[in-house]
């Protein structure tokens, strides 16, 4: 997946969560050469109308409080990239795949010395976009401590309100606080998902193999769906594949007539 453009960016994840993982490409172990597709929160915000995280209205409010506040947009673009490196990291340390596309040293996660996100691209905090040992993923437990109070913060700024569908009653509205609204969706989706998901479905994008790492379910009735998107990662595998037994045949004749 090598892609330059937010507007470009594959959708393939199959929920939100992990087109949100998917926002680095690719997700290798060292990190080296990934692009950034939430450089800042205008990229971020685009993404997140892209996906449906909120209504065009919404986006409307959102843009609005962060020209009155720019602090904040910085802000909320910091909360999104620390949840979607935790994300990683949790999903990273339970998949058996973990060691070939394990969290990317600093992919695209700021952080500072007391472990939360700065703008200034400081060392990775811990357990959420630290490289592991190879094969071995890293600790969870920290990743996890921080969706928890991200998604602790998300709940203290919802509301429950009047349903006025038929046969419902209430619902529960994520994101009041404009300025904090995608952030605040994202932890709420990122701890339904890692509470719901099974485990059997999520798939990694091939490193190994010239894939890109990314995360995706797999619905296919037989669980046999590979790359992240067959048009894109599978046919450029592919077309390895076959240069690469070109240049072996070709090698082989060469060295059969000189041999001759």
């Amino acid at each position: 997946m090598d892609e330059t453009h937010n507007s470009d960016l594959r959708i393939v994840g199959g929920h939100l969560v992990l087109d949100l993982v998917n926002t680095v490409a690719p997700r290798t172990p060292d990190g080296s050469g990934h692009h950034e597709y939430l450089p800042g929160p205008e990229e971020l915000l685009a993404w997140a109308r892209r996906v449906d995280v909120l209504d065009e209205r919404e986006a409307g409010e959102v843009a609005a409080a962060w020209r009155a506040a720019p602090d904040s947009a910085a802000q909320a673009w910091r909360a999104a990239l620390e949840i979607r490196e935790a994300v990683y990291a949790v999903l990273s340390a339970r998949l058996p795949a973990a060691a070939d596309s394990t969290p990317s040293e600093g992919a695209g996660t700021p952080t500072g010395g007391d472990g939360t996100l700065s703008a200034a691209g400081d060392a990775p905090s811990e357990g959420a976009g630290t490289s592991p040992v190879a094969g071995r993923a890293p600790d969870p437990g920290p990743a996890l401590e921080r969706l928890a109070l991200r998604w602790a913060t998300a709940a203290a700024r919802s509301a429950l309100v009047l349903d006025g569908r038929p046969g419902r009653a209430a619902r529960l509205v994520v994101g009041t606080a404009p300025a904090l609204l995608v952030p605040d969706r994202l932890a709420s989706a990122a701890v339904e998902f890692l509470s719901t998901v099974d485990l059997d479905r999520l798939k990694v994008c091939p490193v190994a193999e010239g894939g890109c790492g990314w995360l995706f379910l797999d619905i296919t009735r037989n669980g046999s769906r590979r790359w992240c998107a067959m048009a894109d990662c599978g046919a450029q595998a592919k077309s390895r594949r076959l240069t690469e037994r070109r240049r072996a045949r070709r090698a082989t004749g060469v060295t059969a007539n000189t041999g001759s």
